[in-house]
């Protein structure tokens, strides 16, 4: 056969970017036979293919395909500036306001908000809220206890405690005018990336990691991330006692708001802001208090502050003891 040529193998590299490839399996490719010229014209074709970085040597004959990008324009006439994202916030389900901080945040297109809450409570009360408040733009839920599989057939149906969140929340319309649902749900519970749905709010509650792969959290949220186009992604996590969610800092890499969720006392939970990208006054750090009624209904959400009293410890000094602060009733916050 002819001599290979650079051109040919560009061409055959073009179909394989970002995979790793090796002279071995070019020649393959080539039907090169050993002791032709072309068996090792392929390998200085190789060299020069990485001196113009379309390939990355990784190790001796074992190549890396440069994905090729073009660089993007920013400044021309066609560009459209688009306004921030109107993400609708849970409302307090007595007073019907919205919580008093959502309009300091700036959320826009393609940023990640994240849920990072103490187990029961309020991360799915939260979840189930945003997606009630935003209901109209028909968003996609996927959630480890949303679904749950018919027999041993590959069908899925909405668990029963999903089912009873969705009837107790009776002021959100569920259901289209011909009775079709207004959102999309997944049977999804690993690699969500891959089953995000472009310019849509996508729902994920919540994500599961092992727990000696944590830092994985980085990873999960940018591809997320990146395929959610146009739309808003929000991603619930489970956290412990701290003022992060599981995966630590790592979770903080890719997020564009993050709310976190613990126990203030046996009836209420504690809201604080946590890292948020864009704002148009400082709301970082503000705590709130609320209770939870039906397991879906937010009530009474009140902005909180330490106690001036017990300063934030929950007990105060009575002499040589300390005692229960009661003031905060122990819970180290009292009412802004």
């Amino acid at each position: 056969m002819a001599e290979i040529t650079k051109d040919e193998v560009i061409a055959y590299l073009k179909k394989i970017q970002g995979q790793r490839v090796s002279l071995n399996e070019l020649r393959k490719e080539f039907q090169i036979v050993p002791g032709t010229v072309s068996f090792e014209t392929i390998r200085s074709i190789m060299w020069r293919l990485a001196e113009q970085k379309i390939v990355k040597s990784l190790d001796r004959g074992v190549y890396k395909v440069v994905t090729q990008v073009k660089p993007v324009r920013v400044f021309i006439k066609e560009r459209e500036r688009r306004p921030p994202f109107r993400l609708f916030f849970p409302r307090d389900f007595d007073t019907g306001m919205e919580m008093g901080f959502a309009e300091d945040i700036v959320i826009r297109e393609g940023d990640l908000v994240e849920i990072g809450g103490q187990s029961n409570y309020g991360k799915t009360c939260l979840a189930l809220n945003f997606t009630g408040e935003n209901i109209d733009y028909l968003p996609v839920l996927m959630g480890n206890e949303y679904t749950t599989r018919i027999g041993d057939i590959d069908e899925y149906e909405p668990t029963p405690r999903f089912l009873n969140r969705l009837d107790n929340m009776d002021w959100v319309q569920w259901v289209n005018g011909t009775g079709g649902d207004k959102f999309t749900l997944l049977p999804v519970r690993e690699d969500y990336a891959e089953h995000i749905v472009k310019d849509k709010i996508n729902m994920i509650d919540w994500v599961n990691l092992p727990a000696d792969k944590l830092y994985g959290i980085s990873k999960v949220e940018e591809d997320i991330k990146a395929e959610l186009g146009r739309g808003i992604g929000v991603v619930v996590l489970q956290k412990g006692e701290g003022d992060m969610a599981r995966g630590g800092q790592f979770t903080k890499d890719f997020i564009d708001c993050e709310l976190l969720i613990d126990k203030l006392s046996e009836r209420e939970s504690m809201l604080t802001i946590g890292k948020v990208k864009e704002y148009t006054k400082p709301v970082i750090g503000r705590k709130f208090a609320f209770g939870i009624s039906q397991g879906v209904k937010i009530i009474n959400f009140r902005e909180i502050v330490k106690c001036g009293t017990c300063f934030g410890k929950g007990w105060k000094k009575a002499g040589n003891t300390s005692i229960p602060c009661d003031v905060c009733f122990k819970t180290g916050y009292v009412d802004l």
